[in-house]
Order: C-alpha cells, then sequence, then structure tokens
C-alpha cells in the first residue's frame, strides 16, 4: 500500500508541476503549433494562435514558480544522522541550489513571462496591424510581387517578434529538460 503521508509532501506537487511544464511545452511545440499549421487556413491558424498563446505562456510562467513553491527537502540518510534541507523557497535558495534549481526556474520563469507580457501580445498587435495594411493595399502579407514599404516593415517586425518568441519558448524548454535531469540525480 503505498504511503499517503508522502500527499502533505510537496515532492509529489513538484514532479506534476513539472511534468506540466515539460509536456505542455513539447505538445505546444512540437505538436499542436506544428498540426494547426498545416491543418489550418493562415487566418484561422492566427486567430487559433492569438487564443492559445497568451493562455499558454501564462502557464508556462506560473508553473517555474510553482517548483520553486514545490520544492522539496532531501530526505536525511539516516534517522539518527544527515541535515534536512529546507522545502519550499528557503530550499531554492540554499546557496547548493542556486545553479542547479534556482536558476534554471528563474530563467524559465523570466523567459515566459517575457514572451506572455511583451512579446506576444507585440505580435499580435502587429498581426493586427499587417491585417489593416492588407485592407488598405488590397493585398495579403504573403501575396507574390512587391509589397508597399509599410507592409514590408510589418512583415519585417512580424518576422523578428516571432522568431524572438520561439526563441524564448525553445530556451526555456531546453532549460526545462535539463532541469529534470538535474532533478533525476537526486532521486538516484
Amino acid at each position: 500500500m503505498p504511503d499517503v503521508s508522502l500527499l502533505w509532501s510537496p515532492a509529489p506537487y513538484h514532479i506534476l508541476s513539472y511534468g506540466t511544464l515539460l509536456g505542455s511545452s513539447l505538445y505546444q511545440s512540437f505538436i499542436n503549433g506544428v498540426i494547426s499549421y498545416r491543418a489550418l487556413p493562415r487566418a484561422q491558424f492566427a486567430t487559433l494562435q492569438s487564443a492559445l498563446l497568451p493562455i499558454y505562456f501564462g502557464l508556462q510562467t506560473a508553473l517555474p514558480a510553482l517548483l520553486a513553491l514545490t520544492y522539496p527537502s532531501l530526505k536525511p540518510i539516516s534517522p539518527l544522522g544527515g541535515k534536512i534541507k529546507s522545502n519550499g523557497i528557503s530550499g531554492v535558495l540554499e546557496p547548493q541550489n542556486r545553479l542547479t534549481v534556482l536558476l534554471p526556474l528563474t530563467t524559465m520563469f523570466l523567459l515566459n513571462a517575457l514572451n506572455w507580457i511583451y512579446i506576444g501580445p507585440a505580435t499580435t498587435r502587429i498581426m493586427k496591424e499587417r491585417k489593416h495594411q492588407e485592407t488598405r493595399d488590397g493585398k495579403k502579407y504573403f501575396d507574390k510581387g512587391p509589397q508597399s514599404k509599410e507592409m514590408e516593415r510589418l512583415n519585417r517586425m512580424f518576422g523578428r517578434m516571432h522568431g524572438a518568441s520561439a526563441v524564448t519558448n525553445l530556451v526555456s524548454l531546453g532549460i526545462a529538460v535539463w532541469y529534470g535531469v538535474l532533478m533525476a540525480e537526486r532521486v538516484q
């Protein structure tokens, strides 16, 4: 029979939070986004992503904070010896955890917050401006042939912001994988 006292420990919630962080990141980045792009017309894809990404980046911002709050202590080696480490934020802030816990959790939080608060909304704003410019130009932003100077500017801006969003998302995903390896080291 499983030990139900584990439910009062932060450990299972830490692992579940990590699984949600990694799983949702992998799913959105490599399955949902790719399939939606292939299956939907551009306008519908843009509408879908505009609705999904704020929720996704909000979740990706909250989960590293939840990981910090649920950081589990190390169990002592024996009942008489060994030092019990701190749970939660105090454990994350311990000097020996700064590179392996604090740095990855903080970096993931900041990258995803940047996407959620600044890059994502700026990208959506540029998409809307581009849509208005299409109406003024009488031509889609992706149509062949010369584009207006304003549409060229908007396309460049969108490309930069979309690229920044993709890079911050992939770096955060890479850090999440690295953090998983570091967590696995603890349980050996």
